[in-house]
């Protein structure tokens, strides 16, 4: 994620803001600018970016319930912007608990399409594709005892969003029920659209058999998998092959955690590099903690450049949650196998980019001094 600022008073301000907090500009997202724009109105519905291309914008429609912020320019078919118009379930908006939810699972989602966008991977609705178009369904619980609570997960397509996942408790509830040492709305959103994509460029891409090779054979009884995995839990020696406990449980749910956290990576790296950010631990006589965090993971470096620029920097936030008596930032391990599996992603992703045209000389800055990847964290006890 990038770091934005208000153009009227160069402000920085948030991805989710609606208005600036100092000069009181409204703001929105222009996704094809990639810029959060100070706006000023041009007559009803349109308004105008300050210092972007002059070109009048509207919001999406769902800015009238507080759920997004983003823009579409003032001629556009339809009234729901890149992000919104997936959606194919919402709540009941007549209730205000499930509007309230509803905005909690919006900001993850629109942090998720920043990426996808940024990546150029395939977009398809419903209308446009239906049979593999993408469509989201937030569902809320039926009342207690009258039915089945909804469960969150993939299907051809369809990405179903349980409204219980906004709710901070709950989410901690079940972490520790199933004793996950991550749990995030955010993280929901990436792990399912990797399921989605294994469809679009996986199975239907041409790269099952290569995917495979990698992450095993997918034909394994699915319903099966999750019963065992539930049952006998992951293997003792998991974190050597695997990125989470989970990931043991099928091929499938391998490739999604594993996207998952590609996005998570690449996402968070961006940030710091948005910061300026360096680690330079004194202690560190070696450099093999040492990394520079100045250049696009979106666009640049290899796999093994991000995660070693990514391991002492995850080191430095873990260390850094714990002196505030907060649990690790990033509570996992990669192993050389996992980063090989990211590897994999990376190559994905960053193909869906080169297609599209978009993509972008590299410029490799040094960073890659570990041999392995780094066992970023351990838990203890």
């Amino acid at each position: 994620m990038k770091l934005f600022r208000c153009q009227a008073c160069d402000n920085i301000v948030y991805f989710e803001n609606r208005t600036c907090g100092r000069c009181g500009h409204r703001l929105g997202y222009i996704p094809e600018l990639e810029i959060i724009a100070a706006v000023e109105p041009a007559g009803d519905p349109n308004w105008t970016p300050l210092k972007a291309d002059g070109a009048p914008r509207r919001f999406c429609a769902n800015a009238d319930h507080d759920v997004c912020n983003w823009m579409l320019p003032a001629g556009s078919d339809g009234e729901l912007c890149v992000a919104c118009r997936h959606n194919d379930t919402v709540p009941d908006l007549s209730n205000p608990a499930h509007v309230a939810s509803w905005r909690e699972l919006e900001l993850a989602k629109h942090r998720l399409f920043y990426s996808l966008l940024r990546w150029s991977l395939p977009l398809k609705t419903r209308a446009e594709d239906s049979r593999h178009g993408l469509a989201f369904e937030f569902l809320a619980d039926p009342p207690q005892g009258s039915g089945v609570k909804v469960m969150t997960g993939h299907d051809e397509g369809i990405v179903t969003i349980a409204l219980t996942e906004a709710d901070s408790a709950e989410r901690e509830r079940r972490r520790s029920q199933l004793d996950e040492p991550y749990r995030s709305v955010l993280g929901h959103f990436r792990h399912e659209i990797g399921h989605h994509y294994w469809d679009v460029l996986v199975r239907d891409g041409g790269k099952l058999e290569a995917c495979r090779a990698v992450f095993g054979d997918d034909t394994q009884d699915y319903g099966e998998a999750l019963k065992r995995h539930y049952s006998e839990g992951a293997p003792a020696n998991w974190q050597e092959n695997f990125v989470s406990a989970y990931a043991t449980s099928h091929p499938w749910e391998d490739f999604a955690e594993t996207w998952a956290h590609y996005f998570h990576i690449v996402d968070t790296l961006e940030m710091a590099s948005a910061f300026g950010m360096s680690i330079e631990p004194a202690i560190d006589t070696h450099g093999a903690y040492t990394a520079r965090l100045d250049f696009d993971p979106y666009v640049e470096g290899t796999i093994e450049e991000i995660i070693d620029a990514w391991a002492p920097f995850v080191l430095s936030m873990n260390s850094i949650n714990r002196a505030m008596g907060r649990p690790d930032l990033y509570p996992f391990v990669l192993a050389p196998a996992v980063v090989g599996k990211l590897g994999f992603i990376h190559q994905l992703v960053r193909g869906e980019r080169a297609k599209s045209g978009k993509a972008k000389e590299q410029h490799p800055r040094g960073l890659a001094r570990l041999a392995s990847a780094l066992p970023l964290v351990r838990k203890s006890a």
